[in-house]
Protein backbone atom coordinates (compact mmCIF):
# COMPACT_ATOMS: atom_id res chain seq x y z
CA UNK A 1 0.00 0.00 0.00
CA UNK A 2 1.37 3.40 -1.01
CA UNK A 3 1.41 6.16 1.65
CA UNK A 4 -0.46 9.20 1.92
CA UNK A 5 1.25 12.21 0.52
CA UNK A 6 2.41 14.82 2.64
CA UNK A 7 5.46 15.71 4.78
CA UNK A 8 7.55 12.64 6.19
CA UNK A 9 6.77 13.77 9.62
CA UNK A 10 3.12 13.64 9.53
CA UNK A 11 3.89 9.81 9.26
CA UNK A 12 4.22 9.92 12.72
CA UNK A 13 0.88 10.83 13.70
CA UNK A 14 -1.47 9.47 11.37
CA UNK A 15 -4.32 7.76 12.14
CA UNK A 16 -4.89 4.03 11.79
CA UNK A 17 -5.11 2.39 8.28
CA UNK A 18 -8.46 0.82 7.80
CA UNK A 19 -7.04 -1.98 6.46
CA UNK A 20 -4.79 -3.75 9.00
CA UNK A 21 -3.17 -7.85 8.83
CA UNK A 22 -5.40 -9.65 10.69
CA UNK A 23 -2.44 -10.80 13.28
CA UNK A 24 -2.16 -7.25 13.99
CA UNK A 25 -6.19 -6.98 14.98
CA UNK A 26 -5.95 -10.56 17.31
CA UNK A 27 -2.41 -9.12 19.06
CA UNK A 28 -4.17 -6.11 19.97
CA UNK A 29 -7.00 -7.59 21.35
CA UNK A 30 -4.98 -10.21 23.65
CA UNK A 31 -2.93 -6.94 24.79
CA UNK A 32 -6.39 -5.44 25.39
CA UNK A 33 -6.95 -8.62 27.25
CA UNK A 34 -3.67 -8.91 29.71
CA UNK A 35 -3.71 -4.87 30.32
CA UNK A 36 -7.26 -6.01 31.17
CA UNK A 37 -6.00 -8.35 33.74
CA UNK A 38 -3.28 -6.12 35.46
CA UNK A 39 -3.33 -4.58 39.03
CA UNK A 40 -4.27 -0.74 38.77
CA UNK A 41 -1.63 1.17 40.58
CA UNK A 42 -2.24 4.29 42.83
CA UNK A 43 0.00 6.79 45.02
CA UNK A 44 1.11 5.40 48.15
CA UNK A 45 0.14 1.89 47.54
CA UNK A 46 2.46 -0.97 49.19
CA UNK A 47 1.76 -4.51 47.34
CA UNK A 48 3.25 -7.28 48.60
CA UNK A 49 3.22 -10.02 46.22
CA UNK A 50 4.90 -13.92 45.68
CA UNK A 51 3.50 -14.92 42.27
CA UNK A 52 4.53 -12.88 38.69
CA UNK A 53 1.93 -10.53 37.97
CA UNK A 54 1.37 -7.39 35.84
CA UNK A 55 0.28 -3.83 36.59
CA UNK A 56 -0.86 -1.04 35.37
CA UNK A 57 -0.59 2.77 36.23
CA UNK A 58 -3.12 4.76 34.29
CA UNK A 59 -2.41 8.30 33.56
CA UNK A 60 -4.33 11.15 35.68
CA UNK A 61 -7.80 12.84 33.98
CA UNK A 62 -7.60 15.45 36.25
CA UNK A 63 -4.81 17.90 36.14
CA UNK A 64 -3.45 19.62 37.97
CA UNK A 65 -0.98 23.02 37.78
CA UNK A 66 0.91 22.33 41.47
CA UNK A 67 2.46 18.95 39.38
CA UNK A 68 4.18 20.42 36.99
CA UNK A 69 7.07 18.41 37.67
CA UNK A 70 5.62 16.04 39.80
CA UNK A 71 6.62 12.46 39.05
CA UNK A 72 5.76 9.11 40.08
CA UNK A 73 8.17 6.58 41.67
CA UNK A 74 7.86 3.08 41.72
CA UNK A 75 10.01 0.60 43.77
CA UNK A 76 9.72 -2.98 43.39
CA UNK A 77 12.24 -4.75 45.71
CA UNK A 78 12.65 -8.36 46.77
CA UNK A 79 15.54 -10.67 48.82
CA UNK A 80 15.98 -12.45 45.78
CA UNK A 81 16.88 -11.15 42.01
CA UNK A 82 13.43 -10.33 39.68
CA UNK A 83 13.10 -8.83 36.79
CA UNK A 84 10.54 -5.99 35.13
CA UNK A 85 8.88 -6.81 31.50
CA UNK A 86 7.38 -3.90 30.19
CA UNK A 87 4.01 -4.81 28.27
CA UNK A 88 4.85 -3.32 24.87
CA UNK A 89 2.21 -5.51 22.90
CA UNK A 90 -0.42 -2.51 23.44
CA UNK A 91 2.02 -0.08 20.94
CA UNK A 92 1.34 -3.11 18.49
CA UNK A 93 5.22 -3.50 18.17
CA UNK A 94 4.77 -6.80 15.49
CA UNK A 95 2.56 -4.56 12.89
CA UNK A 96 3.94 -0.90 13.85
CA UNK A 97 1.79 1.62 12.00
CA UNK A 98 4.03 4.43 12.52
CA UNK A 99 7.66 5.62 12.87
CA UNK A 100 6.93 6.55 16.85
CA UNK A 101 5.36 4.18 17.36
CA UNK A 102 8.13 1.81 16.22
CA UNK A 103 10.89 4.21 18.26
CA UNK A 104 8.93 3.15 21.89
CA UNK A 105 9.01 -0.45 20.76
CA UNK A 106 12.75 0.32 20.48
CA UNK A 107 12.86 1.55 23.58
CA UNK A 108 10.76 -0.33 25.83
CA UNK A 109 12.55 -3.44 24.18
CA UNK A 110 16.52 -1.93 24.37
CA UNK A 111 15.48 -0.41 28.21
CA UNK A 112 13.98 -2.46 30.10
CA UNK A 113 15.97 -3.09 33.53
CA UNK A 114 18.19 -5.13 34.10
CA UNK A 115 17.67 -8.45 37.38
CA UNK A 116 18.27 -6.66 40.35
CA UNK A 117 17.09 -6.58 44.05
CA UNK A 118 15.72 -3.35 43.68
CA UNK A 119 14.07 -1.70 40.55
CA UNK A 120 12.56 1.69 40.80
CA UNK A 121 10.51 2.82 37.67
CA UNK A 122 10.16 6.59 37.05
CA UNK A 123 6.45 7.66 35.60
CA UNK A 124 5.03 10.71 34.06
CA UNK A 125 1.81 10.97 35.90
CA UNK A 126 0.05 12.60 33.28
CA UNK A 127 1.57 10.43 30.45
CA UNK A 128 0.64 6.99 28.84
CA UNK A 129 -0.48 4.13 30.64
CA UNK A 130 2.67 2.28 31.37
CA UNK A 131 2.47 -1.01 32.34
CA UNK A 132 5.05 -4.23 33.26
CA UNK A 133 5.64 -7.49 34.70
CA UNK A 134 7.37 -8.82 37.64
CA UNK A 135 9.12 -12.02 37.21
CA UNK A 136 10.13 -12.39 40.84
CA UNK A 137 12.03 -15.49 42.66
CA UNK A 138 10.33 -15.27 46.06
CA UNK A 139 8.39 -12.58 47.77
CA UNK A 140 7.95 -8.98 46.69
CA UNK A 141 7.24 -5.61 47.44
CA UNK A 142 5.52 -3.04 45.33
CA UNK A 143 5.85 0.76 46.78
CA UNK A 144 4.32 3.59 44.94
CA UNK A 145 5.34 7.04 45.83
CA UNK A 146 4.47 10.55 44.16
CA UNK A 147 7.26 13.42 44.31
CA UNK A 148 5.69 16.68 44.00
CA UNK A 149 8.65 18.35 43.04
CA UNK A 150 11.24 15.97 41.07
CA UNK A 151 14.19 18.43 41.20
CA UNK A 152 15.66 16.72 38.27
CA UNK A 153 12.65 17.71 35.92
CA UNK A 154 13.14 21.16 37.13
CA UNK A 155 16.33 21.16 36.77
CA UNK A 156 16.29 19.93 33.12
CA UNK A 157 13.40 22.61 32.19
CA UNK A 158 15.61 25.49 34.04
CA UNK A 159 18.51 24.50 31.55
CA UNK A 160 16.52 24.33 28.53
CA UNK A 161 15.58 28.01 29.05
CA UNK A 162 18.79 28.45 29.35
CA UNK A 163 20.37 27.63 26.86
CA UNK A 164 17.56 28.85 24.68
CA UNK A 165 18.54 32.13 25.63
CA UNK A 166 22.12 32.37 25.66
CA UNK A 167 22.72 29.96 22.32
CA UNK A 168 24.12 32.64 20.25
CA UNK A 169 26.26 33.53 22.90
CA UNK A 170 27.76 29.92 23.17
CA UNK A 171 27.79 29.52 19.33
CA UNK A 172 30.66 31.90 19.34
CA UNK A 173 32.20 31.34 22.87
CA UNK A 174 36.00 28.81 22.22
CA UNK A 175 35.63 28.14 25.44
CA UNK A 176 32.17 26.11 24.91
CA UNK A 177 33.42 24.79 21.10
CA UNK A 178 36.30 22.91 22.74
CA UNK A 179 34.63 21.75 26.08
CA UNK A 180 31.51 20.45 23.60
CA UNK A 181 34.07 19.14 21.07
CA UNK A 182 35.91 17.23 23.98
CA UNK A 183 32.92 15.86 26.16
CA UNK A 184 31.36 14.50 22.47
CA UNK A 185 34.55 12.60 21.97
CA UNK A 186 34.34 11.07 24.92
CA UNK A 187 30.49 10.22 25.52
CA UNK A 188 29.69 9.53 21.98
CA UNK A 189 32.82 8.57 19.64
CA UNK A 190 30.82 7.28 16.77
CA UNK A 191 29.00 10.24 16.43
CA UNK A 192 32.74 12.26 16.89
CA UNK A 193 34.38 9.73 14.37
CA UNK A 194 31.52 10.07 11.86
CA UNK A 195 31.64 13.93 12.00
CA UNK A 196 35.15 13.68 11.06
CA UNK A 197 34.85 11.27 8.08
CA UNK A 198 31.65 12.96 6.69
CA UNK A 199 33.64 14.92 3.96
CA UNK A 200 34.35 11.21 2.51
CA UNK A 201 30.76 9.83 2.74
CA UNK A 202 29.23 11.35 -0.94
CA UNK A 203 25.57 10.85 0.08
CA UNK A 204 24.09 12.96 2.50
CA UNK A 205 21.09 10.23 3.12
CA UNK A 206 23.93 7.65 4.02
CA UNK A 207 25.47 9.87 6.03
CA UNK A 208 22.11 11.05 8.14
CA UNK A 209 21.90 7.00 8.21
CA UNK A 210 24.92 6.11 9.70
CA UNK A 211 24.42 9.80 12.35
CA UNK A 212 21.02 8.28 13.20
CA UNK A 213 22.98 4.73 14.05
CA UNK A 214 25.56 6.22 15.53
CA UNK A 215 23.46 8.19 18.13
CA UNK A 216 20.85 6.10 19.32
CA UNK A 217 24.10 3.57 20.05
CA UNK A 218 26.02 5.72 21.83
CA UNK A 219 23.38 6.54 24.22
CA UNK A 220 22.45 3.10 24.56
CA UNK A 221 25.76 2.40 25.71
CA UNK A 222 26.28 5.78 27.45
CA UNK A 223 22.77 4.53 29.06
CA UNK A 224 23.60 1.15 29.87
CA UNK A 225 27.33 2.30 31.11
CA UNK A 226 25.20 4.59 33.73
CA UNK A 227 23.20 1.73 35.01
CA UNK A 228 26.87 -0.43 36.49
CA UNK A 229 29.10 3.27 36.45
CA UNK A 230 29.32 2.67 40.23
CA UNK A 231 30.72 -1.10 39.63
CA UNK A 232 32.86 -0.17 36.94
CA UNK A 233 34.81 2.93 38.68
CA UNK A 234 35.53 0.38 41.37
CA UNK A 235 36.41 -2.39 39.31
CA UNK A 236 37.96 -1.00 36.40
CA UNK A 237 38.74 2.48 37.35
CA UNK A 238 42.38 2.87 35.56
CA UNK A 239 40.79 1.82 32.60
CA UNK A 240 38.36 4.66 32.51
CA UNK A 241 40.74 7.24 33.56
CA UNK A 242 42.91 5.92 30.41
CA UNK A 243 39.96 5.77 28.26
CA UNK A 244 38.69 9.71 29.55
CA UNK A 245 41.92 11.02 29.20
CA UNK A 246 42.75 9.53 25.92
CA UNK A 247 40.30 9.99 23.86
CA UNK A 248 39.52 13.48 25.45
CA UNK A 249 42.94 14.76 24.47
CA UNK A 250 42.52 13.28 21.25
CA UNK A 251 39.14 15.22 20.70
CA UNK A 252 40.66 18.81 21.73
CA UNK A 253 43.42 18.17 19.82
CA UNK A 254 41.11 17.61 16.67
CA UNK A 255 38.87 20.18 17.86
CA UNK A 256 41.85 22.65 17.75
CA UNK A 257 43.09 21.21 14.75
CA UNK A 258 40.07 22.83 13.11
CA UNK A 259 40.02 25.90 14.95
CA UNK A 260 36.32 27.21 16.77
CA UNK A 261 33.37 28.41 14.09
CA UNK A 262 34.38 31.28 12.62
CA UNK A 263 31.57 31.14 9.45
CA UNK A 264 28.62 32.98 10.52
CA UNK A 265 26.77 30.01 8.59
CA UNK A 266 28.75 27.45 11.08
CA UNK A 267 27.61 29.53 13.79
CA UNK A 268 24.08 29.83 12.98
CA UNK A 269 23.70 26.00 12.40
CA UNK A 270 25.27 25.58 15.84
CA UNK A 271 22.88 28.00 17.62
CA UNK A 272 19.76 26.75 15.73
CA UNK A 273 20.84 23.33 16.91
CA UNK A 274 21.47 24.39 20.48
CA UNK A 275 18.01 26.12 20.59
CA UNK A 276 16.17 23.36 19.26
CA UNK A 277 17.73 20.77 22.10
CA UNK A 278 16.94 23.65 24.67
CA UNK A 279 13.25 23.06 23.26
CA UNK A 280 13.37 19.07 24.06
CA UNK A 281 14.56 19.67 26.94
CA UNK A 282 11.95 21.99 27.91
CA UNK A 283 9.81 19.30 27.41
CA UNK A 284 11.33 16.42 28.73
CA UNK A 285 11.95 18.97 32.06
CA UNK A 286 7.86 18.88 32.86
CA UNK A 287 5.39 16.28 33.18
CA UNK A 288 1.88 18.37 32.34
CA UNK A 289 2.64 18.81 28.14
CA UNK A 290 0.37 21.85 27.92
CA UNK A 291 2.68 23.27 30.24
CA UNK A 292 5.45 22.48 28.05
CA UNK A 293 3.99 23.87 24.97
CA UNK A 294 2.58 27.15 26.59
CA UNK A 295 6.23 27.67 27.76
CA UNK A 296 8.01 26.72 24.43
CA UNK A 297 5.16 28.84 22.21
CA UNK A 298 6.24 32.30 24.83
CA UNK A 299 9.73 31.64 24.36
CA UNK A 300 9.75 31.27 20.36
CA UNK A 301 6.89 34.50 20.44
CA UNK A 302 9.66 36.35 23.02
CA UNK A 303 11.86 37.38 19.84
CA UNK A 304 9.20 38.90 17.95
CA UNK A 305 7.97 40.43 21.03
CA UNK A 306 11.03 42.27 21.56
CA UNK A 307 10.39 45.17 19.76
CA UNK A 308 6.88 46.16 21.09
CA UNK A 309 8.05 45.43 24.68
CA UNK A 310 11.60 48.33 23.75
CA UNK A 311 8.58 50.74 22.43
CA UNK A 312 6.68 50.20 25.63
CA UNK A 313 9.42 51.05 27.68
CA UNK A 314 9.94 53.96 25.98
CA UNK A 315 6.78 54.67 25.86
CA UNK A 316 6.41 54.26 29.90
CA UNK A 317 9.76 56.24 30.24
CA UNK A 318 8.21 59.35 28.71
CA UNK A 319 5.19 59.23 30.88
CA UNK A 320 7.14 58.68 33.74
CA UNK A 321 9.59 61.75 32.79
CA UNK A 322 5.78 64.05 32.18
CA UNK A 323 4.11 63.10 35.70
CA UNK A 324 7.39 63.58 38.05
CA UNK A 325 8.94 66.95 38.24
CA UNK A 326 12.56 66.98 37.18
CA UNK A 327 15.52 66.10 39.60
CA UNK A 328 17.95 69.81 40.48
CA UNK A 329 21.30 69.30 38.70
CA UNK A 330 23.65 69.65 41.38
CA UNK A 331 27.15 71.66 40.09
CA UNK A 332 30.51 71.65 42.01
CA UNK A 333 31.62 75.12 42.67
CA UNK A 334 35.25 76.05 42.49
CA UNK A 335 37.72 77.84 44.88
CA UNK A 336 37.47 81.37 43.79
CA UNK A 337 33.74 80.43 43.92
CA UNK A 338 33.08 79.23 47.26
CA UNK A 339 35.09 82.17 48.45
CA UNK A 340 33.17 84.86 47.11
CA UNK A 341 30.11 83.22 48.08
CA UNK A 342 31.63 82.60 51.91
CA UNK A 343 32.39 86.80 52.05
CA UNK A 344 29.18 87.93 50.44
CA UNK A 345 27.01 85.55 53.31
CA UNK A 346 29.47 86.42 55.91
CA UNK A 347 28.75 89.79 55.38
CA UNK A 348 24.90 89.87 55.03
CA UNK A 349 24.80 87.70 58.61
CA UNK A 350 26.85 90.27 60.15
CA UNK A 351 24.70 92.78 58.51
CA UNK A 352 21.05 90.94 59.64
CA UNK A 353 23.21 90.71 63.16
CA UNK A 354 23.46 94.37 63.47
CA UNK A 355 19.93 95.21 62.50
CA UNK A 356 18.94 92.47 65.50
CA UNK A 357 20.80 94.57 68.16
CA UNK A 358 20.08 98.26 67.17
CA UNK A 359 16.05 96.58 68.08
CA UNK A 360 15.15 98.55 71.28
CA UNK A 361 13.45 94.56 72.46
CA UNK A 362 16.71 93.55 71.89
CA UNK A 363 18.32 91.87 75.28
CA UNK A 364 21.53 92.98 75.31
CA UNK A 365 22.67 92.45 78.38
CA UNK A 366 21.65 88.93 77.91
CA UNK A 367 23.30 88.50 75.16
CA UNK A 368 26.71 89.69 76.65
CA UNK A 369 26.80 87.86 79.81
CA UNK A 370 26.44 84.46 77.66
CA UNK A 371 29.89 85.92 75.37
CA UNK A 372 32.96 84.52 76.55
CA UNK A 373 34.82 87.56 75.36
CA UNK A 374 32.29 90.46 76.14
CA UNK A 375 35.22 93.02 75.35
CA UNK A 376 35.84 90.85 71.98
Amino acid sequence: MRPPPGPWWLLLWLPPLATRPAGARRGEEAAALSVARCKALKEMDLIKASASDCYCYNQNSQMDWKYIWSTVQVKVTSSALLSIIYITERHNCQYPETMLSFFKCVIHKFWSPKESNEITIIINPYGETVCFSVKPISNYTIHVNQNIIDFKLFLIFVAGIFLFFYAKTLSQSSAFYYSSGTVLGILMTLVFVLLLVKRFIPKYSTFWALMIGCWFTSVYVVCQLMEDLKWLWYENRMCILGYVLTVGFLSFAVCYKHGPLVDERSRSLLKWTLQLFSLFLIYSGVSVPQFAYTVILLILLSRSLHYPMKAFSHMRWKMKKWFTSEKLAVTYLTEDEYREQTEAATTSALEELRQACRRPDFPSWLAISRLQTPKK
